[in-house]
């Protein structure tokens, strides 16, 4: 099997079972678009330096294994921001939509008693205790990753404080950047920090948003999250995201919940 999650074509990229989430092994995790969508923005030309601020992605339809047509579009184009809009079509159906916001990079020297950086209050990932996978539930996404939970598990019900890192490439003969990281790692919320048992209920999100403040360093992203369930259906996963210099950006997931 191809170790990438992507092989890149022209506007077509074709998703390797590597995609696959735990709801069905035919259908994509949504770290996967998600951070796919990072990647496209990223390689979009701006007119000044720019990092990724701000993404939000809709899961607008399950998407399957297989070929995906990407359609990249600038909304808003300006010296100090950039709007993008990526879509990830299966044939003529649009089952991703992300919008993308770019900010132009300035480094600025704050004033002395500003924090630039928020100090981490979990320990960092060589403290962490190593994912046990569960025989019950097939995840071949995961299996790019490796996982180090410092507070919570899969198997316990509340928040959770788990360290990610990605050693799978999302694309094939591409770096993952920290964009790319953040992102795929952000779309963990739900799975971390559920409050349901996943062999009685499906709670799938429907969206993602992801806010950084500044880009991560290094290989290894703190998912620091939580769910919290309205009376209709519905809830919320939301995280901190850190690295091991502190607190980097945030993450919020609307949630759809259901009986299986």
């Amino acid at each position: 099997m191809p170790e990438h999650v992507y092989r890149l074509e022209g506007s077509t990229a074709f998703a390797t079972a590597h995609a696959a989430g735990p709801w069905n092994p035919q259908l994509q995790h949504g770290g996967a678009p998600s951070s796919l969508i990072a990647w496209v923005a990223e390689r979009m030309p701006t007119r000044e330096p720019m990092q990724i601020a701000r993404l939000t992605v809709d899961l607008l339809r399950p998407v399957p294994i297989g070929p995906l047509t990407i359609s990249s579009e600038v909304v808003r184009e300006g010296r100090k921001i950039q709007l993008c809009s990526v879509r990830l079509l299966t044939g003529d159906t649009e089952v991703v939509r992300g919008t993308v916001l770019k900010i132009r990079s300035d480094a600025t020297a704050w004033p002395p008693d500003t924090r630039a950086t928020e100090a981490l209050d979990v320990p960092g990932p060589e403290q962490g205790k190593p994912l046990q996978r569960s025989p019950d539930i097939a995840n071949a996404f995961v299996t790019g990753l490796s996982l180090r939970f410092v507070r919570g598990s899969f198997e316990t019900p509340g928040p959770s404080s788990v360290w990610f890192r990605a050693h799978r490439p999302i694309v094939a003969g591409e770096p993952i950047s920290p964009a790319m990281r953040a992102t795929l790692t952000a779309d963990f919320c739900n799975g971390v920090s559920a409050v349901l048992d996943f062999k009685r209920w499906t709670f799938i999100n429907g969206d993602l948003t992801v806010s950084l403040a500044r880009l991560p360093v290094g290989e290894w992203i703190l998912l620091d999250a939580q769910t919290w369930l309205g009376d209709q259906g519905a809830g919320i996963s939301f995280a901190r995201l850190g690295d091991e210099h502190g607190y980097f950006g945030r993450a919020v997931q609307s949630l759809v919940v259901e009986p299986r």
